[in-house]
Order: C-alpha cells, then sequence, then structure tokens
C-alpha cells in the first residue's frame, strides 16, 4: 500500500508563497494520478490541482489558476504544489492523494498539512 506524506506548510501573509511536497512510498507512479484537495473550518474538502505521472499533463480549479503550480519529480515519486499569491480564503488543511490506474476515485490520502494565510 503506497503512502503518502505531505509537507511544507505553515502560516504566511497576504501575497505570500508556499511550496508543499507530498512524498510517495513508492518507485514509481506509472498510470496514477495525484491531485491536491484543501479543506476550510466549516466547508467540505475541495479539489485544487492534480497531475498525470504518466505524462504530467495537469488541472487546476478555477480559483488558484494563474497561481498555483503542481509539478512532479519522477526520481524521488514526489508531488509539489507551489502556492504563490496567497489570500486569506486559500487558508485549509492540504491533502495530497492518490488515484491508482484504472480508478476515478483518490483512493489513499496523505494526513494533510495546515496553511494558514493572514491578511
Amino acid at each position: 500500500q503506497v503512502q503518502l506524506v505531505e509537507s511544507g506548510g505553515g502560516l504566511v501573509q497576504t501575497g505570500g508563497s508556499l511550496r508543499l511536497s507530498c512524498a510517495a512510498s513508492a518507485r514509481t507512479l506509472y498510470n496514477c494520478a495525484i491531485g491536491w484537495f484543501r479543506q476550510a473550518p466549516g466547508k467540505e474538502r475541495e479539489f485544487v490541482a492534480s497531475v498525470r505521472w504518466s505524462d504530467g499533463s495537469t488541472n487546476y480549479a478555477d480559483s488558484v489558476k494563474g497561481r498555483f503550480t503542481i509539478s512532479r519529480d519522477i526520481i524521488k515519486t514526489t508531488v509539489y504544489l507551489q502556492m504563490n499569491s496567497l489570500k486569506p480564503e486559500d487558508t485549509a488543511d492540504y491533502y495530497c492523494a492518490l488515484r491508482p490506474p484504472m480508478r476515478i476515485d483518490y483512493s489513499v490520502w496523505g494526513q494533510g498539512t495546515q496553511v494558514t494565510v493572514s491578511s
């Protein structure tokens, strides 16, 4: 069973940047996808971004397009979420998740990392 470990969260001021990391305990994630999700207090979990391991294609929520960038390091089996121009509404617990091959759902989740953007 693959495990995912997030890191990189913290407290930042409005307009600042953070880079989240999601390290997978696997030698390869071929045919998988890795997604970032977030959940703010009192709100439902929402999709942020995803990357397809095989070709690096990406997808973003409209709310983060142009500010966040998802990328992958094939050698380290790690996915990054570079977050720029952060806003208070980006405050949430951020989770990475894995979608295995031939599946449409994300079935493996990390423990989460907290991001707080102060105004």
